[in-house]
């Protein structure tokens, strides 16, 4: 069994202890000393001279400056400030497009000491062999990883299949190997409202285990988010307003306040700031970052770097990335930089840009001036691979046959918070003419479960394309999804993803203009970080090409959301359109033939 696993019981080693006090009380020196810096109390808020003395894996004291000089290692912080190494409370490795040791170097430079996976991703995928890899995978990195049971596998039951499909004595399972913490997010909150057995049986196996059971709160208000509660889930990160925040904590629930949507967080720290205090319940997650995103901003720490841009104060927003992560982790080793703590300190330049000069982890310095010293484990990637079961399409296979002359169809209006509507258009020779202004997607089954029949159909409200774009990235099941302003340049792009084994590609007149390969799960690639995120820029580059985009809700990003169907309101999925407040999937958008 690996160490990390056996967290936090390793600190409770008598040997270690024994050293760790015989230093405090002078008899023995550290093995690593820290001087002169600033120590950031995450208690109190406030900073003080101090020097910290690390033994083993354990602080064991922080004194006053120059108070001591025997160590082994000595570290000269002159300049800096020392905070408890920052927490990321909900977060997704395959949103990075990267595999675990290349995301383990990209963020521990940056101060990042822990996070909290669900790797519902890879699960949906591969089932639980891909729970299995993600465990093996992180199990000897420098890096924490807690990893969290995925308890939506697929995210929508009846309206969706993915690769796998996940219920109570899955879960348990999970929950009994170690290295598991607890049930990830509940996604299916109308099953979990409405008691269905499936999702109740999973939120059961999590209260068994005694260990987290964390949430997907979208939308939910009054009865329903009580609901929810009373279920046994007890946190969210889907927050979508001011007034949201304040309702969620009030009810009672963890937030963890998430980093991949920008535009709310001025909002959300103008709450907190008329508030005048922060939460012990407000925590700090980056759910989604793409590659590019990761490459030049970060991780965890871009997302304290602009809520102190927005106007929280930085003792603020440190403690809800270290002290309060660690009281909803029930880790009450991390979190502080105190004795008997586990050292996992950042040192950084200041409380504004939050570089890292250092960072020590587990009592090891592990990276200096942003970068790991070493290089992270690597996992052999085999069982990942040959995700893609399914052939390559024609145009014709993108429309939709219907008979007679005119017809009504249904249409998916805007992106995100999506709402039916209606259209009249005519038919030609078998084949629907799409509605004016509409954008055409068709969702096709590509893990070996069902039909591979492409499902379409027609958006509203995500502006005029101007061609094509493909990807297997689509959550969470990840099937192949296909948006377009024309069927040609669909198949075009689509049997460039099929053939790479996975990934993206960009399409205009007939040809592919801009393309990303990810073979492994079609989600992430072995490539190094800054090779994705060049692919993944141009890409997006191509994509302003294409469609105009409208922030906040029509932006690229809402291309890999659009199928996401355990939301309320109509989404288009590989079994047709679904809408979970509705009885049936509809396969077809065709309502009716007028004539």
């Amino acid at each position: 069994m690996s160490a990390r696993y056996r967290e936090p019981h390793d600190l409770a080693d008598r040997t270690l202890r024994d050293r760790a006090v015989a230093a405090a009380r002078g008899d023995a020196p550290f093995d690593l000393l820290i001087r002169g810096g600033r120590v950031f109390d995450a208690a109190t808020g406030r900073l003080r001279a101090a020097d910290v003395g690390i033994t083993g894996r354990l602080i064991a004291s922080v004194h006053a400056p120059a108070s001591r000089t025997d160590g082994n290692e000595i570290v000269d912080a002159d300049g800096l400030i020392l905070t408890p190494g920052l927490i990321d409370t909900h977060m997704h490795i395959e949103s990075s497009m990267i595999t675990p040791a290349a995301y383990t170097e990209a963020v521990l430079p940056r101060g990042v000491t822990t996070i909290v996976w669900d790797p519902h991703e890879f699960a949906n995928v591969h089932g639980l062999s891909g729970v299995s890899w993600a465990l093996e995978a992180c199990a000897d990195l420098p890096l924490r990883v807690v990893m969290l049971a995925p308890s939506c596998v697929p995210a929508a039951p009846g309206l969706e299949c993915s690769g796998a499909g996940f219920g109570g004595a899955e879960l348990a399972d999970m929950l009994a190997r170690p290295g598991i913490g607890g049930v990830a997010e509940v996604m299916n909150m109308r099953g979990v409202i409405e008691r269905a057995r499936t999702i109740s049986d999973v939120v059961q196996a999590g209260l068994e285990s005694g260990k987290l059971v964390c949430g997907h709160a979208r939308g939910l208000v009054g009865a329903d988010l009580n609901a929810f509660m009373a279920a046994g889930i007890t946190s969210d990160h889907e927050l979508t307003s001011g007034d949201d925040l304040m309702a969620k904590l009030s009810a009672g629930l963890t937030i963890e306040l998430r980093g991949s949507h920008d535009h709310l967080l001025p909002e959300f720290v103008a709450t907190l700031n008329a508030l005048g205090h922060l939460p012990s319940t407000v925590t700090l997650c980056t759910d989604d970052v793409f590659p590019d995103d990761l490459a030049q901003a970060g991780g965890l720490d871009d997302v304290v770097r602009r809520l102190v841009r927005y106007g929280m104060p930085p003792a603020w927003a440190l403690q809800a990335a270290t002290l309060n992560a660690s009281h909803r982790l029930a880790r009450p080793d991390l979190g502080l930089i105190a004795a008997g703590r586990r050292a996992d300190i950042a040192l950084f330049e200041d409380l504004s840009a939050f570089r890292a000069a250092a960072v020590v982890a587990n009592g090891a310095l592990v990276a200096r001036d942003g970068t790991l010293i070493g290089k992270a484990k690597a996992t052999s990637t085999a069982s990942l691979k040959n995700s893609i079961h399914c052939p390559t399409f024609s145009a014709s296979d993108f429309k939709v046959r219907s008979g007679g002359r005119r017809v009504k169809v249904a249409t998916i209006h805007r992106p995100r918070f999506t709402e039916w509507g209606e259209a009249e258009t005519r038919v030609e020779d078998g084949f629907v003419v799409p509605p004016d202004g509409a954008t055409l997607i068709s969702v096709i089954h590509r893990h070996g479960r069902a039909p591979t029949v492409p499902r379409t159909g027609y958006l509203t409200g995500w502006g005029k394309w101007r061609g094509a774009f493909c990807t297997t990235v689509s959550h969470d099941s990840h099937n192949i999804t296909v948006f377009g302003g024309n069927e040609a340049d669909m198949a075009v792009a689509a049997s460039w993803v099929i053939e790479a084994g996975g990934g993206m590609a960009v399409a205009r007149d007939g040809k592919v203009v801009a393309s990303l390969s990810l073979p492994l799960s079609g989600l992430v690639s072995e490539a190094p970080l800054a090779e994705i995120a060049g692919d993944f820029t141009a890409l997006r580059k191509a994509m302003d090409e294409i469609v105009d985009w409208e922030p906040p809700y029509l932006v690229f990003k809402a291309c890999f959301g659009a199928t996401l169907a355990c939301n309320a309101g109509p989404h288009q999925t590989d079994l047709g359109i679904a809408d979970i407040t509705r009885p049936a999937v509809m396969e077809t958008p065709v309502l009716e033939t007028l004539e």
